[in-house]
């Protein structure tokens, strides 16, 4: 890589060097040349030069001194493109008053000597400030005249303009068809001619007009080649700008680890580049994302900081999508009051925004005919001169008193209606407030009965396994201890059934141990406090736990683990590891292994617990971490379970900000994942 670098820097150089060196040949030539036509000609070749290098100041001092010769000359194309340079340079200092005056000269001159491709270039120019004017009905004439005769002669540069122009206007006019076409067009033509940053920002534009048009899939694929043809060290701001983008078109399809991966990427990109655009842009998106996840106290503040940016910057376009993701949380929260208040601000910038917006414009244009005289020239209305006749009113002035009096009548008619319409007005608004706030009431209301529909599924869990699974285990227990206490069974009976005791309890114990933490975990209140620890240790700890267990089964734990810290809530961690390899016990058989590992994966912790037992369905796979499935399965020695386990593991894990998942196949075995941060989050 750094070799092909040290190659384009030496073509750059080298490049440079001999367009400086053109320009000196250039200006020897000019001192000695006669003055004539051919020193017109030079003359222009140098500006060229000089326009190329952005040397605008001495660009115009020869403009002015060509087009002082040419004229002197009658030297019509000489006038024509001194006048084009001249307008590229007042288009450059952003005067568009005198680059319109001056292409409108040089399109005179090229006409009168028939040159259809000066036409075509001055045209394409005119295009370009119109469509930046937001004169777009101009503009797209200009450009739409201009393509045929680039085509025609293959001036790929050209066209490439002229089409990025055309994409703009039809973006700009609500033509989100024709500007996907012609950003297309733009594209094909910039890799021919490897206009590399051109091909970048017709990709990014054919993003943005997907995802503008609801179609994300092919916004993802647009914003991902962008990424890929993104520079390092040049390409910040795109950079930021497009990740965002793409973690939110990630959003739409729930997909949230990946739209949390690239969230995330974006924020602290942006936050170490200074880019409040981008920053801005990432903060509304990882609030919508953790508002769709219930990690409100989060959202809250991310949105809040997004909206003191978008303030400052006066961004509108993201501080509405502020207001309406700020509507989403305070109905989350049931702050209807704070909701009404967001949504106000929300319809107030929205009507404000579209009284902005420019109209549609027709798709039907006529194009410019270059063999037309200036069509830029409007005809002046003239103003007709008084004939000198009396007045009418003059010699009849009742008729005049009679008028005014019946249009003060009918003037206090008026004021009376607007004050009624103004009352009316006022009634309607503010049942209109109230209706609008008993809507969110009622979404909200809709959201918390969902809510309790799966507390209801869970409560009915609960009670299934507190009624039957754990009073069961508690039953034999008693019943065992019932008859020693009536002396029912001999002293050695009862030493034969204590194996039996002994793993009623066990079950019991893990059966409330389960229970309880799952209980816990879904406090919404619950909070992680979060720590470095070594997980190594957290490994060992629980083996020794099921020691007795692995014995009984004979089954072999390999210990790969490795010492390694982590970022996490050490307690919820040590509860997702003990449910893993209790698990892994439950489903082994005699003589089966299992072996327990992590490493370092793209800087987070990977721990795996695998096993070569009996293995999951694919049916099942999709049951384990719900809850509300009510899934369980016997044991290889009839273990039950509450089918709790693997649901606490994954709340817990997630909110660690870490992923669970496994792998498995049926006889074969299983290998279940947990992926874990070993740095804090960078705030």
């Amino acid at each position: 890589m750094r070799w092909i670098l040290t190659l384009l820097l030496f073509v750059v150089s080298f490049s440079g060097f001999a367009q400086n060196e053109r320009i000196d040949n250039l200006t020897v030539q000019l001192a000695f040349q006669d003055q004539d036509s051919t020193k017109v000609d030079l003359s222009i070749e140098l500006i060229n030069e000089l326009y190329d290098i952005e040397d605008y100041k001495k660009a115009m001092l020869y403009v002015n001194q060509t087009s002082k010769l040419s004229e002197d000359l009658n030297y019509l194309k000489g006038l024509a493109e001194s006048n084009y340079y001249r307008a590229l340079i007042y288009t450059q200092r952003n005067d568009y008053f005198n680059a319109i005056d001056n292409y409108n000269k040089s399109r005179q001159y090229f006409l009168r000597i028939k040159d259809s491709l000066g036409v075509a270039k001055v045209s394409n120019s005119i295009g370009l400030i119109e469509i930046k004017r937001g004169n777009y009905a101009v503009g797209l004439r200009n450009s739409l005249s201009a393509i045929d005769i680039f085509e025609e002669k293959g001036l790929k540069g050209e066209l490439s303009s002229a089409y990025n122009n055309l994409a703009k206007a039809y973006f700009k006019t609500n033509q989100i068809d024709k500007a996907i076409d012609f950003n297309f067009k733009a594209l094909a033509v910039r890799k021919q001619i490897d206009d590399f940053d051109g091909i970048k920002s017709s990709t990014k534009n054919i993003a943005d007009l997907y995802s503008l048009r609801k179609e994300h899939r092919k916004a993802i694929e647009y914003y991902e080649k962008v990424l890929d043809l993104i520079l390092p060290d040049s390409d910040q701001e795109l950079r930021g700008e497009i990740l965002p983008k793409l973690g939110s078109e990630y959003l739409k399809f729930k997909e949230y680890d990946k739209a949390s991966s690239l969230l995330v990427k974006g924020l602290q990109y942006n936050r170490k580049q200074g880019n409040e655009e981008g920053l801005l842009r990432t903060l509304n998106a990882i609030g919508n994302l953790n508002l769709q996840r219930r990690k409100v106290k989060l959202a809250e503040l991310q949105l809040n900081e997004a909206y003191t940016i978008a303030q400052k910057i006066d961004n509108k376009t993201e501080l509405l999508e502020n207001y309406k993701l700020h509507i989403a949380l305070d109905s989350t929260r049931g702050y209807f009051q704070n909701a009404f208040f967001w949504q106000n601000k929300y319809y107030d910038l929205k009507d404000e925004l579209s009284k902005e917006e420019q109209p549609v414009y027709p798709t039907e244009l006529e194009f410019l005919d270059i063999e037309d005289n200036d069509p830029f020239v409007d005809s002046k209305n003239t103003i007709q001169p008084n004939d000198g006749k009396d007045n009418w009113f003059s010699k009849n002035p009742l008729y005049l008193y009679g008028g005014i009096l019946a249009l003060l009548i009918l003037s206090g008619l008026l004021i009376y209606s607007l004050v009624e319409l103004s009352s009316y007005k006022k009634k309607v608004n503010k049942q209109k407030e109230e209706l609008e706030l008993e809507k969110i009431r009622n979404d909200a209301i809709l959201d918390q009965t969902h809510h309790l529909e799966e507390v209801n599924q869970v409560k009915d869990k609960l009670f299934s396994i507190v009624s039957h699974d754990l009073k069961d285990s508690i039953s034999s227990i008693k019943a065992f201890l019932d008859l020693l206490k009536e002396d029912s069974i001999s002293k050695e009976e009862f030493n034969d059934l204590i194996p039996e005791l002994s793993e009623n309890a066990n079950n019991a114990s893990a059966l409330l141990f389960n229970l309880l933490n799952w209980s816990k975990s879904q406090l919404q209140n619950l909070e992680p406090k979060q720590e470095h620890f070594n997980i190594q240790e957290v490994f060992q700890n629980k083996i020794a736990l099921v020691e007795q267990k692995l014995e009984d089964k004979r089954i072999v734990l390999i210990d790969e683990s490795q010492r390694d810290f982590v970022y996490a809530d050490r307690s919820m961690i040590e509860i997702v590891i003990q449910n893993l390899i209790t698990n892994a016990v439950k489903f082994s058989r005699t003589g089966d292994i299992i072996t327990v590992s992590n490493q370092d994966v793209n800087g987070k912790a990977l721990i795996c617990v695998e096993d070569t037992g009996v293995g999951i369905s694919r049916e099942n796979l999709d049951k384990l971490f719900k809850a509300n499935k009510n899934f369980t399965t016997i044991g290889t020695k009839n273990e039950k379970g509450t089918g709790l386990g693997l649901t606490i593991a994954k709340d817990l894990v997630e909110l660690n900000n870490g992923r669970i998942w496994v792998e498995s196949t049926l006889n074969v075995g299983s290998k279940f994942f947990i992926e874990l941060s070993k740095q804090a989050p960078s705030t």
